[in-house]
């Protein structure tokens, strides 16, 4: 692989950035032979930088990683709400996002977006902790915090450290299709697919017991998206009825059942389009859809493309 097929990956590292952050980005877009990145853990001088939690790192880069990269990360950092980031950093990454370059804040970093005021009239989250601190920093920028992240197109956000692997991985299925992002959540060891529209805290305790069978309920369908599964279906598994099952899966996950299935059985799709020559109308039936016109309904509303140009996107070039 010549450096040319490289997406280059810039992580930017704050006064005070925190360590999960940090290595979210840095380990998910890794080089290996799956993973066409190169990444270059950067500051706003190369050096020392002071982190959080009692970490500090040592940088190669200055910000000319930022000026080279094509997805530049911001991880977050300590005290976002009080001062900005350096002039020089922000002026970094608003000529990254001028020629085209995407810009993703994991938690707090979101801060830093901000700063450069092209989150204003966006959608944007950060942590829940921090969410009216930067309501009122930043009055511009349309904050919800009731997600795991917003994708803007040219500039992401995501919450808490845990939700920057999520939104790694919905950037990984959008550079190179759903295989490779489950095959790297199956590296991580972490959930192939949470929404970006999943609240980030379960508004009131939910019992352990009665979580672990709704994760069991979720990976028992995943294993039958070919068959017919009903909410009833779905409730009986869970041993719970069919009203409460629908209820706490919204809380859950942030989809009815039948959406979550849905979502799965494209999902699925999307993976079987990737890998595999079978046709549109044996897919649709492979994952439960029934019919080539129902996968294309349901795909065209889900991804906005038909199952024939997302297969062309995934296999020009072999």
């Amino acid at each position: 692989m010549s450096s040319s097929d490289l997406h280059r990956v810039a992580v930017l590292v704050l006064d005070g950035a925190k360590p999960l952050d940090v290595g979210i980005p840095a380990q998910v877009f890794s080089t290996r032979a799956s993973m066409p990145y190169e990444v270059r853990v950067c500051g706003a001088v190369p050096g020392l930088v002071t982190g959080g939690d009692g970490l500090a790192y040592h940088v190669a880069h200055g910000l000319e990683a930022v000026e080279w990269a094509d997805i530049v990360f911001v991880p977050g950092y300590r005290f976002p709400d009080r001062d900005d980031p350096p002039r020089g950093v922000l002026d970094a990454l608003v000529g990254a996002h001028g020629r085209g370059a995407r810009l993703a804040a994991i938690s707090t970093g979101a801060f830093a977006l901000a700063a450069t005021g092209l989150l204003d009239g966006r959608r944007a989250t950060t942590h829940w902790h921090y969410t009216r601190a930067l309501k009122a920093r930043h009055p511009l920028v349309q904050v919800d915090e009731n997600v795991l992240f917003v994708d803007e197109g040219s500039v992401l956000t995501s919450a808490g450290a845990a939700s920057g692997i999520d939104l790694c991985l919905h950037i990984l299925r959008g550079d190179l299709g759903v295989a490779a992002s489950n095959h790297a959540a199956r590296r991580l060891v972490a959930a192939p697919y949470r929404s970006g529209g999943q609240a980030q805290y379960v508004p009131r305790s939910v019992p352990e017991p009665l979580g672990e069978r709704f994760a069991t309920t979720r990976e028992w369908a995943l294993h039958r998206l070919g068959e017919h599964l009903s909410l009833d279906t779905l409730a009986r598994q869970a041993g719970v009825s069919a009203r409460t099952f629908s209820r706490r899966f919204v809380e859950e996950t942030g989809y009815t059942p039948m959406q979550w299935v849905l979502r799965a059985r494209v999902d699925l799709a999307r993976e079987l389009l990737e890998r595999s020559q079978r046709s549109v109308e044996q897919i649709a039936e492979d994952v439960g859809l029934g019919t080539g016109a129902n996968l294309r309904l349901h795909f065209q509303h889900i991804l906005g493309t038909s199952p024939t140009e997302y297969r062309r996107t995934f296999t020009q070039g072999e």
